[in-house]
């Protein structure tokens, strides 16, 4: 395997090498289940839910994506509705994985909640008030940002002129506004546990830490998340990690997806256009969304909008007329391999651009082949790119056929091209023609080809 990844703490593309023979440990942060997961969300374990699958060909994967389950936003959702925090979160953990799982996003093989993990969370901050990198402040403990000078090396900030970031407090018991929670008081309406420091709950970052430690060790291969991600929280889980554990290394790669902006615009709840996954599958099929998701090499930002929605289809739509008619012998599916410029594609920094230019290159071989085992192999491969992908796990004509869920159903599709067959046969053009403009009214597209009529919903 000559995998190569974009490492963001050296900024360069780089051959992936893991620190065990034949085994790989990758950590995703995964969600804060408060609320519905918005396509944002949705990109990183798409993406990296791709690399999973391409590891496990060469590897002995160990796959971990938690759950944060402890958080000022759950709180807040729960003070807001009057549900326990408990309920909220065990209901937006099992939505979560399966809006995911709609995406084709396999289960990680660990999925620890934070919540399960307080012991090894202050276990680790012990460790760090020992050895001076952490302090004690009116019920908090905090992270000394000043004792560790690579502090800020990951995202590229010098730590003179920084200020604090996204859920770091600037409090008079600082000693630097860069400092960082570990631990923090808890009033008896907020959930908390008992610890050296008095009762109260772990701060976000030192969540990831202990989690990554307890199921991969000090010393992980791959730290993946959104490049949201990468200040404060990644920036923090290695400072904090590092001083922990004497220095040795935290991840020895980190990769990062782009941002995904909505009609050009950021997405935000204060500009209203937060899209849901939960939503999105109400009306559009995982598959396209999951296409959707990948059809941008995924450092890259991406745009989502209708058009990307459609184009995404509209791929999926060629494939799948590709495959239409072809029976592949079970045989010949498990014994097929993609072709190696695919896979060269996908090794070369998860290039799905490339990858998908390949896959259709074999569907336009196969469209112009005529010769039975030819075409028979071409679809085997076809189905190889597209298991690694997570796409074209349907059957073709299901996949043509669509939702008849309070449309024109396929039944009836049938019978009118049997009448419109039958008028054609009898040279009654007229008639044959107003079917064809029936069915387009109903949202059915007809074409006739060498081997009869085919259909799908537009």
């Amino acid at each position: 395997m000559s995998l190569h990844l974009h490492d963001t703490l050296t900024g360069k593309k780089v051959p992936f090498e893991p620190l065990r023979d034949g085994e790989v440990t990758m950590y995703l942060c995964g969600p804060t289940v408060y609320n519905y997961a918005h396509i944002g969300n949705a990109r990183p374990a798409v993406v990296f839910d791709l690399l999973a699958r391409l590891l496990r060909r060469h590897y002995r994967l160990k796959f971990v994506r938690n759950i944060t389950d402890v958080d000022d936003k759950i709180n807040a959702a729960s003070l807001e509705t009057g549900k326990p925090i408990g309920e909220i979160t065990a209901r937006f953990t099992k939505i979560y994985n399966d809006d995911m799982a709609a995406l084709g996003v396999a289960p990680p093989d660990v999925e620890p909640r934070a919540t399960e993990h307080v012991e090894e969370m202050i276990a680790m901050i012990a460790t760090l008030i020992d050895k001076a990198y952490a302090y004690e402040a009116e019920g908090h403990v905090l992270f000394d940002v000043q004792k560790y000078p690579d502090y800020g090396d990951l995202s590229k900030r010098d730590v003179r002129e920084m200020i604090a970031g996204a859920r770091v407090e600037v409090a008079p018991y600082k000693r630097s506004p860069q400092d960082f929670v570990l631990w923090k008081p808890s009033t008896p309406e907020l959930p908390g546990w008992d610890s050296p420091w008095g009762r109260g709950r772990p701060g976000w970052h030192i969540e990831c830490s202990a989690m990554a430690e307890k199921h991969l060790g000090e010393t992980i291969d791959i730290h993946a998340g959104g490049q949201d991600l990468v200040f404060p929280h990644h920036e923090n889980e290695i400072a904090q990690s590092r001083c922990a554990h004497g220095g040795a290394p935290f991840a020895r790669y980190w990769l990062h997806n782009g941002f995904l902006s909505i009609d050009h615009e950021k997405m935000s709840k204060s500009l209203g256009n937060v899209v849901l996954v939960h939503d999105l599958l109400e009306t559009i099929p995982g598959e396209v969304i999951r296409l959707a998701l990948l059809s941008a090499q995924y450092r890259q930002p991406l745009d989502w909008s209708d058009e990307t929605i459609d184009a995404a289809r509209k791929m999926l739509d060629r494939l799948y007329g590709a495959l239409r008619g072809i029976a592949v012998p079970d045989e010949l599916r498990r014994e097929t391999e993609p072709p190696a410029e695919f896979i060269d594609a996908l090794e070369d920094d998860l290039n799905t651009p490339m990858a998908l230019s390949k896959l259709f290159g074999l569907a336009r071989a196969l469209n112009r082949s005529d010769e039975p085992s030819e075409r028979r192999e071409l679809a085997a491969q076809m189905l190889a790119c597209g298991d690694l992908l997570g796409v074209l796990g349907a059957d073709p004509e299901s996949w043509f056929a669509g939702d008849a869920d309070g449309e024109i159903s396929a039944a009836e599709i049938g019978a009118l091209l049997a009448d419109r067959d039958a008028a054609r046969a009898a040279k009654n053009f007229d008639i044959a023609d107003a079917i064809r403009e029936r069915l387009a009214a109903d949202g059915v597209q007809i074409e006739d080809g060498p081997s009869g009529t085919t259909w799908r919903r537009i």
